[in-house]
C-alpha cells in the first residue's frame, strides 16, 4: 500500500521524548512547550506562538484572541474543513460563505466585498493544499472596512506570497494577518501526532491567546475567571516531537517541493485532468498534490480513487463545501446558497500520495496507476 502520507520521523523525537520521560515534565508545564513556539514563530516570523491540542482549538482561540464574539460575522471559504465554522459557531459568531476560484482551490477574494456588512469583524483566508490565498485584494479590503485577518495556514507551513500591496516583497503565510491558526497533525508538513498553535505579531491578542487556552485563568489570582477559556494546552510530549520536526522543517519542505515538481512532470501529458497550479505570486510546499477530472470525461473523483484504492493506492477526497452540511441546514445556516465551484472540486477533486517518505519511483507507480485508472474508467 502506498498510503496518502506517513510522518517521517528521523531527527531527535525520540531523544527529546527520552528527556520528557527521563524528567518526568510530560505536562504542559516543560520546558519543551516553551521552546518549541519560540522556534516555530521565529520560522513564521511573528514574535509570539502559543501552543494547542490541535487545529481546530487554534481557530477557536484565534478567533478568541481578536475579539470574535456574539453576533459578530466571519467570511471565509465553503471549500473548507469543519473546524473553520465550528470554531466561528462557538465564540456566537455567524459564518458568512464565499467560493473558491477553480484553479487553485483557494478563496475567491472577488466575493468577499459583497459579504461585508455592519457586523463583519474578520475574514479567514484558508490557504490549500500548500498554496496560498491571493491576498492584496484581501490587504486593501481590510483598509477600506477594517476587519481582522485571521489566516488558516494549517497546510501552508513554509508557503510564501509575493505582495505589491505591501511593498513588492514575499511573505510568509502565518505572517500576513493579524493572527495565524496551524494543526500539527499527523499529515502535516511538521507533526506533533495532534497539536495546533496560534501565531501572530500582537503581543494583546498574544496575551488574549495565551489565556484563552490556559482555562482563562487570572495572572493575580489562579483560581478566579472573569472569562471563560478551555484547557487546549499542548503537552510537552507533543512539544518535543514537533521542537525536532520543527529542526527539519526546511529539509521538509525541500522534499514536498521535488515530489510536487516529479508529479507534474508526469502528470503534463496525462489528459483529462488538471494538476495543482502555482500562480507566479506564490510559493506552494506542495502540502498534498491535488487533482481534478474534467467534468467532460463523465467520471467522478471517486470511481478513479477506487480503482487506486484497489491498487493499493490510498487517495483523499476533496472537501465537501459548508454549504452542503445537514449539520448546518439545521441551524438554519446556509440554505438556499450556492457555490458552484466548491461543489465542481468536491465532486471531481482527490489528492494522491504526498508524504515525506514517498520515493521518486512510488510517486511514478502512482502516475501510471492513474493514467490506466482513467483508461479503464473511459467508455470504449
Amino acid at each position: 500500500m502506498i498510503p496518502v502520507n506517513e510522518p517521517l520521523l528521523q531527527g531527535n523525537e525520540k531523544k527529546y521524548l527520552a528527556e520528557c520521560i527521563d524528567t518526568g515534565w510530560i505536562s504542559s508545564e516543560g520546558p519543551f512547550v516553551r521552546g518549541f513556539e519560540e522556534q516555530f514563530s521565529d520560522f513564521i516570523g511573528v514574535k509570539h506562538g502559543i501552543s494547542v491540542c490541535n487545529g481546530t482549538a487554534a481557530l477557536e482561540t484565534a478567533l478568541y484572541a481578536i475579539g470574535v464574539g456574539e453576533g459578530d460575522e466571519v467570511i471565509l471559504p465553503s471549500f473548507t474543513i469543519i473546524s473553520c465554522v465550528t470554531a466561528c459557531l462557538r465564540l456566537g459568531a455567524k459564518p458568512v460563505l464565499v467560493d473558491i476560484v477553480p484553479d487553485t482551490w483557494t478563496m475567491d477574494v472577488s466575493q468577499v466585498e459583497a459579504k461585508i456588512t455592519p457586523k463583519t469583524k474578520a475574514v479567514m483566508p484558508v490557504h490549500m493544499y500548500g498554496h496560498p490565498v491571493e491576498m492584496d485584494p484581501l490587504f486593501q479590503l481590510q483598509e477600506n472596512y477594517g476587519f481582522k485577518i485571521i489566516e488558516d495556514a494549517a497546510q501552508v507551513q513554509g508557503a510564501e506570497y509575493y505582495s505589491v500591496h505591501r511593498g513588492g516583497k514575499w511573505l510568509k503565510c502565518g505572517a500576513m494577518g493579524d493572527i495565524a491558526a496551524t494543526s500539527f497533525y499527523a499529515n502535516k508538513i511538521i507533526t506533533t501526532g495532534e497539536g495546533g498553535m496560534v501565531v501572530t505579531e500582537n503581543d494583546d491578542y498574544a496575551q488574549r491567546a495565551r489565556s484563552y487556552q490556559n482555562l482563562c485563568f487570572r495572572p493575580e489570582e489562579r483560581f478566579f475567571h472573569t472569562e471563560l477559556g478551555y484547557n487546549f494546552r499542548m503537552s510537552n510530549i507533543q512539544a518535543a516531537v514537533g521542537l525536532a520536526q520543527c529542526e527539519q522543517i526546511e529539509a521538509f519542505i525541500s522534499i514536498k517541493r521535488k515530489l510536487g515538481e516529479q508529479y507534474a512532470k508526469e502528470l503534463a501529458s496525462v489528459k483529462g485532468i488538471r494538476f495543482m497550479p502555482i500562480q507566479p505570486w506564490a510559493k506552494s510546499v506542495y502540502w498534498m498534490y491535488c487533482v481534478e477530472l474534467d467534468p467532460a470525461l463523465g467520471i467522478e473523483a471517486s470511481t478513479i480513487q477506487a480503482y487506486l484504492r484497489e491498487k493499493g493506492i490510498g487517495t483523499r477526497p476533496f472537501f465537501k463545501g459548508m454549504h452542503a452540511q445537514p449539520v448546518f441546514w439545521e441551524k438554519g445556516l446556509f440554505e438556499g446558497e450556492a457555490y458552484p465551484q466548491t461543489d465542481l472540486a468536491y465532486k471531481y477533486g482527490f489528492y494522491l500520495p504526498s508524504g515525506l517518505t514517498l520515493t521518486a519511483d512510488q510517486v511514478s507507480e502512482v502516475t501510471a496507476c492513474l493514467q490506466e485508472a482513467l483508461k479503464a474508467a473511459l467508455p470504449v
